[in-house]
């Protein structure tokens, strides 16, 4: 074991510091996109996405789409379409049952229990008498769809009611609702409408909900008082319903009203309903310049949808791509670019629900593109404390593009911080408007919550780089405008993004093996490090009575992850077959696993094969639909208890993801038992196989 660390360190800290050119691109091309790239022509269009309401099939996200298949026309691409595909709860794409249609037109909540009381002298045996009269006098307006339409939870329902107000607290458990009657009035929860729709109004008789659920969990949650999250009622549920969000501000003063024993009284009038329409989706493309390749893509996406304004969120991906667009074929269109073999397609989908039915409904997408950049909020600046990341794809997926990515990415962190900290650098990449501060990007494990996990999923297996900033302390909120965005973050993120996806776009053989030299001498030597602090958090456990070493199941997972990287160029340079042999660092991979491998043959269950099925293709987990937990329900299945376990690095989510996409036919359960626990954490292979052979029952895979 000591010996593989000290090899892993050597590699480590013997790297060279990256070179002061631009990575992998000729640099008249780098100093090309550099120039022409602009922060401040995203963010104009940045700030027309962000005056709709985005929701899916939407009239708010027509409008938007409609305003990217605009700018794409402008600026010159081809094959601009908007493409629809029905949506009505009924069709299935792959793993995604379809959502209807959402829209809304009206939502107001207003407050009718309002008094004003006048004290009279009346008429009585000795004329002293003193009697209050109380009348309604005002109304008060809390909350309204056309001011802020974040206000009305998706999928709500319409309605035209009176009810009183009952405070439950968070909502999601029986004993919130205990002594209290529910029944005909609106609940006041902490929860998401979703989380406590069945229980609220399906048990317990409410008519609607109010809740001041807050912003996701970061270091400044419930921090902001006056933060209006985004709201969602489960779209399947059979108890239909409306939801109102309101801030922490606005329901502290209600609950501690309810505590003193006022009565408060809510008349909701909802106008919105779902309803048969489509999902969709707009796209582009830069047609490729050899007869042959040209039929191979190279896919920008993003996703289109999200409330008003959900600038970061995802306003800003969609118009860096759509920046990314313009810029690569107005160079080309100038001579100052070469036209790329393969054709770069751009993609503008509802958030993986409509990536699905893309893939599903047009399998030849699926089958022509070779890699994706996915940009997912890219532009968040100081205020949001955002963070941004190149994150990397599944270890059931190795691939040198997400290190093509990093390739760039690190290069632009070293010329922005040379500028921000000298005032001179050949690139800084800062737009006119925009922030001096050095980018700082940084390279992270994979991380689940956007399209890249549709394209990366085992039936696909596309191989996506993920931009993305996290955190964002206004993600989800009223309070996540254009105001916040970065141009020069934009400008940057764009760069990363343009530069990749031309380079994969024209490789060749020699540009192959130009990315395989950065991954050998750079990028992996990176991963090296972070492996080394992974091995220190492990200690030898003793999972299902059997003592495990983690640490060389660790060094034997991520040897073998290695050593599948730079082969991966194959996938869309062939010709660089021969080669491989020559493809090693620090010593063969394969050699190092076996050097720390742990004696020992599965037995029982680890034994096990398990095979995915072709269909259905995608994720269980989708957007509004869980596919596992659906057919398990109908199969009587209890849920597997890996669904709830908690890893060193990753939960139930990733360990089930990642065991799907490692189950193909060729490992046994104890293989990909230490497959994920080489990603997330160790993990007991009973809970492995007990999930393996629940998606047997419902039909997923197959011994």
């Amino acid at each position: 074991m000591k010996r593989i660390l000290m090899l892993m360190a050597a590699g480590c800290f013997s790297t060279a510091a990256w070179a002061q050119k631009p990575p992998l691109l000729p640099e008249k091309d780098v100093a090309a996109l550099a120039n022409e790239l602009s922060g401040e022509t995203a963010k104009r269009n940045l700030e027309g996405i962000a005056r709709f309401h985005r929701q899916r099939g939407s009239h708010g996200f027509h409008s938007a789409a409609e305003l990217v298949a605009e700018r794409a026309r402008a600026y010159g691409l081809s094959n601009v379409a908007i493409l629809q595909f029905p949506a009505d709860g009924k069709i299935f794409y792959g793993t995604q049952r379809s959502r209807p249609a959402w829209n809304a037109e009206v939502g107001n909540l207003i407050e009718t229990s309002l008094e004003v009381c006048d004290q009279k002298v009346g008429p009585t045996s000795n004329n002293t008498v003193n009697s209050t009269i109380c009348i309604d006098s005002s109304e008060r307006k809390i909350a309204s769809y056309e001011a802020e339409p974040v206000v009305l939870a998706e999928d709500s329902e319409s309605a035209d009611m009176t009810a009183e107000l009952v405070d439950v607290g968070e909502g999601t458990k029986e004993s919130d609702y205990a002594g209290k009657n529910m029944k005909g009035n609106i609940v006041l929860v902490s929860a998401q409408p979703g989380a406590v729709q069945d229980l609220a109004v399906g048990k317990f008789g409410a008519v609607g909900i109010v809740s001041y659920a807050q912003n996701q969990k970061t270091a400044w949650w419930g921090e902001d008082e006056n933060l209006i999250r985004w709201g969602h009622l489960e779209t399947f549920s059979p108890n239909k319903t409306f939801a109102f969000m309101v801030s922490l501000k606005t329901a502290r003063a209600m609950r501690e009203r309810l505590a003193k024993g006022e009565t408060i009284k809510l008349h909701a009038v909802v106008k919105a309903g779902q309803h048969a329409g489509n999902y969709e989706v707009v796209t582009a493309t830069i047609p490729g310049a050899d007869a042959k390749l040209k039929e191979e893509e190279i896919a920008f996406s993003c996703h289109l949808d999200h409330q008003r304004p959900g600038a970061n969120d995802n306003a800003s991906g969609c118009v860096t791509i759509l920046e990314v667009a313009r810029t690569l074929q107005k160079l080309i269109t100038e001579g100052k670019l070469a036209r790329p073999a393969r054709t770069i397609r751009f993609i503008w989908p509802p958030e993986v629900e409509g990536t699905m039915a893309l893939l599903n409904a047009k399998p030849e997408f699926a089958k022509r593109i070779k890699a994706v950049v996915h940009m997912d909020m890219v532009g968040g600046g100081p205020e949001t404390k955002a963070e941004f990341h190149v994150t990397r794809g599944p270890m059931s997926l190795p691939s040198f593009v997400h290190d093509v990515a990093w390739a760039f990415a690190e290069f632009v962190n070293e010329e922005s911080y040379k500028f921000a900290a000298t005032g001179k650098a050949e690139y800084p990449f800062v737009a006119p408007e925009g922030g001096k501060e050095p980018l700082r990007a940084e390279y992270s494990a994979y991380t689940m919550g956007s399209d890249h996990d549709v394209y990366q999923d085992s039936s696909f297996g596309i191989p996506a780089i993920y931009l993305n900033d996290w955190p964002d302390r206004y993600i989800h909120t009223n309070f996540d405008t254009a105001a916040n965005i970065d141009t020069t973050k934009l400008k940057r993120a764009a760069f990363i993004g343009a530069a990749s996806g031309y380079f994969l776009a024209r490789m060749d053989v020699s540009g192959a093996l130009a990315a395989t030299g950065i991954i050998a001498e750079q990028v992996a030597q990176m991963r090296m490090v972070e492996n080394i602090r992974r091995m220190r958090a492990l200690s030898d456990l003793e999972l299902s009575g059997e003592p495990v070493n983690e640490h060389d199941v660790f060094v034997v997972q991520t040897s073998k992850y290695e050593s599948l990287v730079r082969p991966s160029v194959k996938r869309i340079v062939p010709q660089v077959s021969e080669l491989q042999d020559s493809w090693d660092i620090n010593g063969d991979p394969e050699k190092q696993a076996h050097s720390a491998k742990v004696e020992r043959s599965p037995a029982g269950d680890g034994l096990l094969k398990f095979k995915r099925r072709t269909e259905p293709k995608g994720p269980l987990a989708v957007f509004g639909y869980d596919y596992f937990a659906e057919h398990a329900k109908a199969a009587g299945v209890a849920t597997p208890k890996m669904l709830s376990y908690e890893g060193l690095w990753g939960a139930g989510e990733e360990y089930a993801y990642e065991v799907l996409n490692f189950a193909d036919g060729k490992r046994n359960a104890q293989e990909i038992r230490d497959a994920v626990s080489a990603e997330y954490g160790p993990v007991p292979l009973e809970m492995v196989v007990e999930y393996l052979k629940t998606l047997e029952k419902i039909g997923v895979v197959v011994k």
